[in-house]
């Protein structure tokens, strides 16, 4: 999948700075989905049981793609010291060791997340409830993932740079809003904050290293908006099948 490069009025300047391109990076967060008009109302207070038990069950897909997708990328990374780091990501996700407690790993704790909601886990992981727009941007970014140059696909990944601010709204606000919620179905939020900042550190690295020019340094712009624009578009189809 190739990421359309937009024309831009300043062609032919300098390079920004490492700090500059960072925070340029940065201010991409204007657009992640905690402003999404139904993340807002979810995390005011506003969705409905059933409401929630939608998100939570087509979030999920998007749970299950993320392994997929870091493997993809893992497959075309040709330097081991960067695939040593990234490989972390699948285990983070898929578990480790005995799959135990804290190494079950990501997708289980989401399973326990949709129990806590009243969603089984047989019913879960049928994926009966995805809808297809949901469908279609998770794979597509696992298509994007598999086919870009590797440097892309992780600077596609920096939407981790805004994940930690919207699992604490979750942690903050959920128990007060939605105290049918069992609390231990939380942990997903709370096991992100950390390996998000983690994560970042390593994407953050790549992706100041890779993207050199400025013309260059836009195009990872126009990635990382494509990454924002698949979490928007999924909040749009959920939001619609809730209604």
């Amino acid at each position: 999948m190739e990421i359309a490069r937009h024309p831009r009025p300043h062609a032919g300047l300098p390079a920004w700075s490492a700090e500059e391109f960072e925070a340029q990076l940065r201010d991409k967060g204007r657009s992640y989905h905690i402003h999404h008009p139904f993340n807002v109302r979810m995390n005011s207070g506003g969705c409905t049981p059933d409401e929630i038990r939608c998100w939570v069950a087509n979030r999920f897909y998007y749970q299950i793609c993320i392994p997929r997708k870091d493997a993809a990328i893992l497959a075309n990374m040709p330097d081991r010291e960067h695939r040593r780091l990234w490989v972390e990501r699948i285990l983070d996700h898929d578990g480790h060791g005995d799959h135990q407690g804290s190494a079950a790993g990501g997708i289980e704790a989401w399973t326990r997340l949709g129990e806590a909601v009243g969603i089984s886990r047989e019913e879960l992981w049928s994926l009966q409830h995805v809808v297809p727009a949901v469908r279609f941007a998770c794979d597509a970014y696992v298509h994007f993932a598999a086919t870009a140059p590797w440097q892309e696909a992780v600077c596609s990944s920096l939407t981790e740079m805004f994940a930690p601010q919207i699992h604490k709204d979750r942690l903050a606000t959920w128990p007060t809003h939605y105290p049918w919620i069992e609390s231990n179905g939380l942990a997903y939020f709370r096991s992100r904050i950390p390996l998000a900042s983690r994560d970042v550190e390593h994407g953050l690295r790549v992706t100041l290293a890779h993207f050199q020019s400025r013309e260059q340094q836009y195009h990872a712009l126009d990635i990382l908006q494509f990454k924002l624009d698949i979490l928007w578009t999924m909040l749009d189809a959920i939001e619609k099948a809730c209604q």
